[in-house]
């Protein structure tokens, strides 16, 4: 057995044993199945809240940009780097603290009860479904090309592998075999890119003179204009670049959740310095090695496994078997998140709405058959070879941030938000990015669909919301609660009748009601 096996069985045994372990914690009722109980500290909110962000993507994706378009690729970095800080500081102590108010315990339910009207949450849920669906189809992608380039196994086999651990243990744990398994990944992941990064810039002679070699064959990678320079002055394409991936994962279901299953409001604040730390360290990283791969992997004919090939290029097969893992952990992270929170949408945000006397043991058994399915399709669309792991991601992440970045920020930022400024934007937002990408924007107008996207979900919100004051106002309570989500004291007690009763028993022993930072 190659050392890259057998540290790669190792990792996986590892992960179905963290879901062995929270199964006995988070499987009473449809609560803990979900939310974890809302117990997650900062260190593991802020890192799983990365780990997720980050998927198959940077191992695949980044080094594809870094290895054909050079420094453009940073713009994209520059915003991934901010994206967790954003995330956390405009909507984590504020969304906590608000979804306990409203008795929400879904990112898609917090929705409806924001913007009370069953049509948030029909709209809402399939939109979700169908990105994050494409995002899973990327990170099945990422997973099965991964392991079958490093173990020699075929794609189809590593297909089969890698998603049948990653269900193995979403199934088994809920969201807390997600949470601790993505804490875990997190710091593999950094660890292994890094000593990527550091054998690389050994290979070349240091930073100066991979430059040196990398201008020889092109200046222009040199800059952040293109390969061809294509992008000099291109601010409409630059802009989204530097949107998609940073208040694009503000409107990600399978990310904003976590927000809601911290311990209390003010965690937000502690992870945000650890959502810092992860994203310096690790996100150029990604970056830099792509490029880095013109010099080592001169004959790349796949530029999606620059990384891969460069760690088997400049690493011992014991340290590429770690680094394997960390390349796993990425795309499972992500994975992993996504059919959990896929599955929470069909059981808890679908069927148990539309359902009567459905009891918790009934959700649960749906969330878990919905993973299963949604793992099923995608094995068969993986194996199918659909189009690359960068451009699936950029649409799913586009059409999401589109569709909910609105509707969160001003959820809890803007009282006067209501029901049909929520809706309008979240139609006007998907279908702007699904048919600015159709069209290619960018090359059409020069414009990025993020942006597009984005501009016409904000038009669609404000205009709705203050045309429809009169004929749609924001019900006192719901106001009330926007107000006190932006004040940093106890809830009062008065603003807990409406809490969802399985809300009360996650509280902690300690803290009396109204008493939550």
């Amino acid at each position: 057995m190659s050392m890259e096996l057998f540290f790669l069985i190792i990792y996986f045994m590892a992960m179905i044993g963290i879901g062995l372990w929270s199964m006995r914690k988070s499987t009473a009722d449809s609560e803990a199945f979900l939310l974890g109980g809302r117990s997650l500290g900062p260190a593991v909110t802020a890192l799983r809240l990365q780990s997720t962000s980050m998927s198959g993507y940077m191992f695949m994706g980044a080094g594809s940009l870094a290895n054909t378009q050079g420094y453009f690729s940073m713009w994209y970095a520059l915003g991934d780097v901010g994206g967790g800080v954003l995330n956390l500081s405009i909507l984590g102590r504020r969304m906590r603290k608000l979804s306990q108010m409203l008795g929400a315990i879904t990112s898609i339910g917090y929705l409806e009860h924001r913007y009370p009207s069953v049509w948030t949450r029909l709209i809402a849920a399939p939109i979700a479904l169908f990105c994050m669906f494409f995002y899973l189809l990327a990170q099945f992608l990422a997973g099965g090309q991964g392991l079958s380039m490093v173990t020699g196994i075929s794609l189809n086999w590593s297909l089969i592998i890698a998603v049948g651990v990653i269900v193995g243990y979403t199934f088994l744990g809920g969201y807390l075999a997600v949470a601790y398994s993505d804490f875990v990944q997190a710091i593999i992941m950094v660890v292994g890119m890094l000593w990527i990064l550091i054998a690389s810039l050994q290979a070349v002679g240091g930073l100066t003179q991979g430059h040196e070699a990398i201008g020889n064959i092109n200046e222009n990678l040199l800059t952040m204009w293109g390969a061809e320079g294509q992008y000099l002055g291109a601010w409409g394409v630059i802009l989204g670049a530097l949107l998609v991936f940073s208040i694009g994962y503000l409107g990600w279901p399978h990310v904003v959740v976590g927000h809601m299953s911290m311990s209390r409001p003010s965690v937000a604040r502690q992870a945000s310095i650890y959502s810092t730390g992860f994203n310096l360290l690790f996100i150029p990283s990604a970056y830099i090695i792509g490029m880095l791969s013109l010099l080592i992997v001169p004959n790349l004919d796949n530029p999606e496994l620059a990384i891969f090939q460069v760690a088997e290029t400049v690493l011992p097969p014991v340290a590429v078997g770690i680094v394997m893992a960390a390349i796993m952990a990425a795309i499972m992270s992500t994975a992993d998140a996504l059919l959990l929170q896929a599955g929470t949408i069909a059981s808890h945000d679908l069927w148990a709405r539309f359902t009567k006397s459905v009891n918790p043991k009934t959700s649960v058994n749906v969330s878990r058959l919905t993973v299963l399915l949604l793992a099923v399709v995608g094995l068969v669309l993986a194996m199918a070879r659909p189009p690359g792991v960068f451009s699936i991601v950029v649409f799913a992440t586009t059409v999401l941030g589109s569709a909910f970045v609105p509707a969160y920020v001003c959820a809890v930022w803007w009282k006067r938000a209501n029901t049909v400024g929520a809706l309008s934007s979240m139609v006007v937002g998907t279908a702007a990015a699904v048919t600015a990408q159709v069209v290619d924007s960018t090359e059409l107008l020069g414009v990025d669909p993020m942006v597009i996207g984005i501009a016409g979900s904000v038009l669609a919100m404000v205009i709705g919301s203050l045309t429809t004051q009169k004929s749609h106002p924001v019900p006192e309570r719901i106001a009330e609660a926007v107000r006190e989500a932006g004040r940093v004291a106890p809830i009062p007690a008065r603003l807990l009748i409406g809490e969802d009763a399985a809300l009360a028993s996650q509280r902690p022993a300690d803290v009396p009601a109204g008493q939550e930072r």
